[in-house]
């Protein structure tokens, strides 16, 4: 079983950074894919951006490419959302998923963190 932590959620002003971080625990983490999600109020949930264990393979969704960028750091079992040039249709909760021995999450991924709150002001 893997269980999925995230942070760094908040409230900021149109144009402004954050970054989340999602940490993972309870198993080995070899060949874990991990990525981010998002849903606002009244809407589906969205993907945002996945990452492979070797980082080989990463996915950014078109509405965030160029403004975000996904990263990992495998000896602290954590993956980062950097979150630059916000606007406030970045407006979600924001959610870590993870899945074993694939090229990117899906929404059938097998591991979901709480969620973290976004909330960008204009």
């Amino acid at each position: 079983q893997v269980q999925l932590v995230e942070s760094g959620g908040g409230l900021v002003q149109a144009g402004g950074s954050l970054r989340l971080s999602c940490a993972a625990s309870g198993r080995t983490f070899s060949g874990l894919t991990m990525g981010w999600f998002r849903q606002a109020p009244g809407k589906e949930r969205e993907f945002v951006a996945s990452i492979s264990w070797s980082s080989s393979n990463t996915y950014i969704a078109d509405s965030v490419k160029g403004r975000f960028t996904i990263s990992r750091d495998n000896a602290k079992n954590t993956v980062y959302l950097q979150m630059n040039s916000l606007k406030p249709e970045d407006t979600a909760v924001y959610y870590c998923a993870a899945k074993f021995r694939v090229v990117a999450v899906t929404t059938d991924s097998d591991y979901w963190g709480q969620g973290t709150q976004v909330t960008v002001s204009s």
